[in-house]
């Protein structure tokens, strides 16, 4: 079966404002955000990618844009089901206002039991991800052979639960896994089981340097740091909903 690759959106005007952002229309790549996406054509560069899937959200196509300007042959196909968790009544809302929610211990220590007001449960989320995968899977092998390679842009919460479901981690471990903005994780599927074989690359030791001063004004968008977006760069903290490394 075909090899996942597994693309952060680049940071986001939401993650340097601390906001969870969810679905909030209007919320685009930051300056470092897109020389992230400038540079991604490169990091790829290797790779004869047969498609790109992208969640609809303004992010993940300004990510892909340069990308698809470098290879203009290259199929892009939009799937909801990618799109980033719907947060509902939190999203657009300061992660540092959120800590205090009691909902936000539960979706830190145990996922799989929260939903979010006025949005979507955190198994829901997971569950149309894989979805989406698997049928991306069949359609792409179907076209492409078994060993073709395919590209989805998608977002901190919903990569990480792909890569829980890919390691056959129970929901509630996932707030484990790490994936830092415009980083790249690879999954080979096979017929018994998929392989993890990258995992937030990003080609930049930095983000493993100690935290700055100023490290905090970096936040998040899904659900995993103390503000913001869990390892986001700069070590932005341990987003609590969105992205990022898991909570303490």
């Amino acid at each position: 079966m075909p090899t996942l690759i597994l693309v952060r959106h680049g940071r986001s005007t939401a993650n340097t404002a601390g906001v969870l952002a969810g679905w909030t229309p209007g919320v685009a790549l930051d300056e470092r955000g897109t020389a992230q996406a400038e540079a991604l054509p490169g990091r790829l560069a290797a790779l004869p990618l047969a498609a790109a899937v992208t969640s609809p959200l303004q992010r993940c196509r300004e990510t892909l844009a340069p990308l698809l300007a470098a290879r203009p042959e290259l199929p892009l196909h939009t799937d909801e089901r990618i799109g980033e968790c719907h947060y509902g009544d939190w999203s657009g809302r300061k992660l540092a206002e959120l800590a205090d929610e009691p909902l936000m211990k539960v979706v830190q220590q145990h996922p799989s039991a929260a939903a979010f007001p006025g949005g979507e449960s955190m198994r829901a989320m997971q569950a149309r991800a894989v979805d989406a995968v698997r049928d991306w899977n069949a359609r792409i092998e179907e076209e492409h052979g078994a060993d073709a390679v395919y590209l989805m842009c998608s977002h901190g919460d919903v990569i990480k639960a792909l890569i829980a479901d890919a390691l056959g981690l129970h929901l509630d471990l996932f707030q484990r896994i790490s994936v830092e903005p415009c980083s790249v994780t690879a999954v080979r599927y096979t017929r018994l089981r998929p392989f993890l074989v990258r995992l937030g690359d990003t080609g930049d030791f930095g983000s493993l340097a100690p935290r700055q001063d100023d490290a905090g004004a970096e936040a998040a968008e899904d659900t995993s740091a103390d503000v913001g977006d869990g390892t986001d760069e700069d070590r932005a903290g341990d987003a609590e909903v969105g992205g990022g490394a898991g909570a303490p």
